[in-house]
């Protein structure tokens, strides 16, 4: 039974993240997902992020009654840039079989990665996908150096030569966005339904996402 780690900013966590989560927890029948919300995300350093204590917070809050998910603030105590790498690297030594989560969109940017093709050494991929996607394309996004390295056991299921994994998974597409909710929160508007109550109640006391 292997560990997840699904990494974010999570700015701020909604129920579409702990839905997949819940998916991929029981199809690959994982022990433990690890929320890793980031400190500092390298692609949007220069873009305004609330503070890693609320956003660790809103975490906490939100998968409260699960208990195979818990939050790690690996990224937040490390301090800084953020780099997936540092982190994997960690799990591994703690945890061993590592399931890493990842989007399909963040997926076809991950040459741009520090170390990105390392990872591939430490780590399987559970790539989540749309019911939408087509699988004729997944092998495209799967970078260049990586793809040499890589066997394909089917449509959906590739082979690194470390034996780590990469698979496509496709996960219920819920319509709900960080970005959303940020607006409909800045706007004054009802965002009920999109969040966890808890995360709800937190956001609207400590007046999160109003300017």
């Amino acid at each position: 039974m292997g560990v997840g780690i699904f990494g974010g900013t999570f700015d701020p966590v909604h129920t579409g993240h702990l839905r997949v989560a819940e998916e991929v927890k029981e199809h690959f029948l994982l022990h433990r997902i690890y929320f890793v919300p980031v400190n500092i995300p390298p692609h949007k350093q220069h873009q305004p992020i609330t503070s890693a204590t609320d956003r660790y917070t809103m975490l906490t809050k939100a998968i409260r009654g699960n208990r195979s998910f818990r939050v790690s603030d690996i990224e937040i105590r490390r301090g800084g840039l953020s780099y997936t790498i540092d982190t994997v690297t960690e799990f591994e030594k703690k945890y061993g079989a590592l399931y890493f989560i990842i989007g399909i969109d963040a997926f076809s940017e991950i040459a741009t990665w520090k170390r990105y093709a390392e990872l591939f050494f430490h780590t399987n991929f559970v790539v989540m996908v749309r019911p939408t996607n087509n699988t004729v394309s997944f092998i495209n996004t799967i970078p260049h150096e990586v793809r040499q390295n890589v066997t394909i056991r089917d449509n959906i299921t590739f082979e690194h030569i470390s034996k780590k994994m990469i698979y496509f998974y496709r996960v219920t597409q819920l319509d709900i966005s960080s970005s959303k909710i940020r607006e409909l929160a800045r706007q004054q508007h009802s965002f009920r339904y999109l969040v966890p109550p808890a995360v709800e109640k937190f956001i609207l006391t400590r007046g999160l996402y109003r300017t």
